[in-house]
């Protein structure tokens, strides 16, 4: 098995990713055998990254394997706001609530 060493800046940070070249293809080759890398796709459930003048221009997955990474950005993120909410509880303190007599007085 050949791998290609990917290096891309992704927010100012340089990230490396170790890609099996023969998942990788050119667009040209992707117009012409479309039919064919989607069946693959979907057998292999291995992603095919898409080459653009020889660059990293798009990755193409599978449903099964998007469904899977859109319900771990949703994990990621519930646990972030818990994360925050959690911070902003140990800063809580009752005694500085405002009650709504005093809001609407102001107002």
């Amino acid at each position: 098995m050949n791998y290609y060493i990917y290096d891309t800046i992704y927010n100012n940070t340089e990230k490396y990713m170790l890609v099996e070249t023969k998942q990788m293809m050119p667009i040209t080759r992707l117009q012409k055998e479309l039919t064919q890398t989607v069946r693959k796709l979907s057998d292999s459930r291995k992603a095919i990254y898409i080459l653009k003048n020889n660059n990293m221009e798009a990755v193409l997955l599978s449903y099964q394997e998007y469904e899977y990474l859109k319900n771990l950005e949703e994990i990621v993120e519930q646990y972030e706001i818990k994360k925050m909410v959690e911070t902003r509880m140990e800063k809580y303190n009752p005694k500085n609530n405002i009650s709504w007599e005093k809001i609407k007085e102001e107002i």
